[in-house]
């Protein structure tokens, strides 16, 4: 019996630990790209402030797309291209951004129009397995935004 207690609350204590981890990774002004009606993809933009250990963003999940991927921006031969990353690494006691021309969560395959104002829920997973759900806005970014008005490419 004894045994069984000091079991259950060495589980307890472990799962409060990963809880607690997740919650060091704030997250602030998070965002989706208004696309217009009828386009494949959009972008999620955020800072991410890491207030614990090191730990690395290494998926997000969200309903309003068949795909969702982590992507940063490269240049290649004077344009700049999109790529998949497997991770984005969040360091102790700085923050991450993820915006236009930089890192970005690509949402792939969108399932339904999206509205300025609208809340998008996304799932952000960690490499220890932790979970942080968050709700952001969809907002209009200007082209200027972009980087000078030049599109990335997705080649």
């Amino acid at each position: 019996m004894q045994k069984t207690r000091l079991t259950m609350l060495a589980t307890l204590l472990g799962l409060m630990a990963t809880a607690a981890r997740a919650a060091d990774v704030e997250v602030l002004d998070a965002y989706v790209r208004a696309v217009p009606p009828g386009a494949p993809a959009t972008a999620a933009f955020m800072q991410l402030k890491d207030n614990g250990e090191d730990v690395d963003l290494v998926k997000a999940h969200s309903d309003i797309a068949e795909s969702v991927e982590l992507h940063t921006h490269i240049h290649d031969g004077g344009v700049m291209r999109m790529r998949p990353i497997k991770k984005l690494e969040l360091k102790k006691g700085e923050t991450t951004v993820l915006q236009p021309g930089g890192h970005h969560i690509m949402m792939i395959g969108l399932k339904q129009p999206l509205t300025v104002g609208e809340k998008v829920d996304i799932d952000l997973e960690f490499s220890d397995g932790s979970h942080q759900k968050i709700s952001a806005p969809v907002r209009k970014i200007e082209m200027n935004m972009m980087g000078g008005g030049h599109m990335p490419s997705h080649e």
